[in-house]
């Protein structure tokens, strides 16, 4: 029980019997699923639990789209070979919020995100820059920046630095959430994991609780879709694996 406690409290509270299970046991601690579902009731905790997607994009139908590059396949076989963008929003005592993710397909690492006012082109962009500085792709076309029909992603000013950095741009063709399913999903935990459990005065708070957030998502917590890892210890298994390839083409 105090193992489980501790797991639990060390991600967020947010862990269920399974994610806790599955933790305890990267860490050596062998037990049966069943008794930590048993012991987690004693001891009166669960995990959160997410509720209804509530889209806030503005489609704009006027706008020049991109064509889909992606047909609803969430999939990559690097990093920096599809990335994913969409933002939500958060109601704060001081009035709404928004905030932009920017997401790896590979490992569904976090590798731009940005907390805003309002739903300008201007704080997408800056997620978008955020995650472009921290990767830094090849200028060469062979990384895919994928996203919904609004307004803020098919504007000029988006599409242009697209352009410039080398990423080949990509929206839904059909207009609905399975357009843009994986940022969506991560919008949804993000919701669950943090918003939904308590009210937020202010801007300032939500950043932090944020920062912290993802922090925690890209480094501790483990994803059911690429294998029960976190993401950054996935990417590091890529390039461990690849660098151990190119060693043995070289010898």
């Amino acid at each position: 029980m105090p193992h489980i406690k501790r797991v639990w409290q060390a991600n967020m509270r947010v862990y269920g019997a399974d994610k806790v299970w599955k933790q305890m046991n990267r860490e050596g601690v062998v037990v049966a699923r069943c008794t930590v579902e048993r012991l987690m009731k004693r001891l009166g905790l669960q995990g959160v639990r997410r509720g209804k997607v509530v889209r806030t994009t503005i489609s704009d139908m006027r706008a020049p789209c991109p064509l889909d590059r992606v047909n609803r396949q969430f999939k990559a076989e690097r990093p920096n070979q599809l990335w994913v963008s969409d933002f939500t929003y958060v109601s704060t005592w001081q009035g709404w919020l928004y905030v932009a993710f920017v997401i790896d397909v590979y490992a569904r690492r976090i590798v731009g995100w940005r907390v805003s006012s309002s739903m300008h082109t201007d704080f997408v962009l800056d997620a978008l820059e955020q995650a472009l500085y921290a990767r830094q792709p090849e200028r060469d076309g062979a990384l895919i920046h994928h996203s919904d029909r609004g307004s803020q992603y098919v504007s000029i000013r988006y599409s242009e630095r697209l352009s410039e950095a080398g990423i080949e741009p990509s929206v839904g063709s059909k207009g609905d959430s399975y357009d843009n399913a994986l940022a969506e999903t991560i919008n949804g935990l993000y919701k669950a994991e943090v918003i939904h459990r308590r009210s937020w005065p202010t801007r300032e708070s939500v950043e932090l609780a944020t920062l912290e957030w993802v922090s925690w998502f890209n480094h501790h917590r483990l994803l059911g879709p690429i294998g029960y890892i976190p993401p950054a210890e996935a990417e590091a298994n890529y390039y461990r694996q690849l660098a151990s390839q190119t060693s043995m083409v070289v010898a």
